[in-house]
């Protein structure tokens, strides 16, 4: 056996093929198991009947599992505009817990949006950042991406309502965890499951340029955006140290060159700090910074949490650097 069966879920359709035939079954079978992972979204082997029992026993024996997710909360928003869920990923072989994810539904007029999360913390430490102060604890599984967004794809359900977006914003830097959060995507877009367009799901970097670039080989033409936050190197690289290897000139010249569908932009995040990058001279220098380059800008107010040294602008400066 030389795919590893330890995340079903995150597995590709021709992957699934391959396992069945090498466990004596014929390739269809591994479209059967994809439609019960993707579409009816079993969570265990047991359920799924119009697979031989021989089949799921050997897969069972082969070590065959489907991380899951522990759902330990859920909250809605004073607004009603957001109900964020709380995931435990359950325990590890030597009986340690791997930690806690946070998956939200976002509710914006007819859109419903999933965020979700690719690491359990993060390494790049963005000042500004709460997912940062935990620092790095583990990547997720392919399989454990899809998972939560199968979770609020019930949730949608639940609510007489379908999920139309899909964004790559939860915690942990999706590029960092390259692998499982491409695997995801491709899973995310085939149509033999939820059949999202590509258009739909928006994946966000903090500007790891050599990733960025491999990335754009993938022929997955989902939206990149770019958390960006500042318009001059020594500001960004005191609250985001990853602009000290990758500074805004080299960002800037990869975006250009990146090749995007007609009509798509890039996204670019920044988040307002209060007496940081909030002046009228930051907002004169990110126009001129983006000028050329197709994008719209998502002006985030600071949210404050308890550990961080950093406050929110006013509303009227925020409506002054919006002007």
């Amino acid at each position: 056996m030389t795919i590893p069966l330890h995340d079903l879920k995150g597995l590709l359709p021709d992957q699934l093929r391959q396992i069945a035939t090498d466990l004596g079954e014929p390739s269809y079978r591994g479209d059967q198991l994809f439609e019960w992972l993707h579409v009816h979204q079993a969570r265990d082997l047991d359920g799924m009947t119009n697979l031989p029992a021989r089949f799921r026993q050997v897969l069972a024996e082969a070590g065959a599992q489907m991380p899951g997710l522990e759902l330990l909360e859920s909250s809605a928003s004073d607004t009603g505009k957001a109900v964020k869920f709380l995931f435990d990923l359950g325990q590890g072989e030597n009986g340690q817990g791997l930690g806690q994810v946070e998956a939200v539904l976002i509710i914006d007029g007819d859109r419903r949006t999933a965020c979700l999360s690719s690491q359990v913390g993060c390494a790049l430490d963005c000042k500004f950042c709460a997912t940062a102060q935990m620092g790095f604890v583990r990547n997720l599984h392919a399989g454990q991406i899809v998972e939560q967004l199968h979770r609020l794809h019930q949730e949608a359900q639940r609510r007489g309502e379908r999920l139309t977006n899909i964004v790559m914003m939860g915690m942990g830097e999706p590029l960092d965890n390259y692998d499982p959060t491409v695997d995801a995507i491709r899973l995310m877009i085939l149509p033999e499951a939820l059949r999202l367009s590509s258009r739909k799901i928006t994946l966000s970097t903090a500007g790891q340029v050599d990733l960025i670039k491999k990335f754009q080989r993938e022929d997955l033409h989902v939206n990149l955006a770019i958390s960006l936050n500042a318009t001059e190197n020594k500001t960004r690289g005191d609250i985001m140290p990853i602009n000290k290897k990758y500074p805004i000139e080299d960002l800037m010249d990869c975006l250009k060159n990146y090749p995007l569908k007609p009509s798509r932009r890039f996204t670019f995040e920044y988040v307002m700090l209060k007496g940081i990058n909030d002046q009228n001279e930051d907002a004169k220098r990110l126009a001129k910074l983006l000028h050329g380059i197709p994008c719209k800008v998502n002006l985030i107010p600071f949210n404050k949490f308890s550990s961080s040294e950093y406050e929110s602008p006013s509303e009227e400066q925020i409506h002054t650097f919006h002007q």
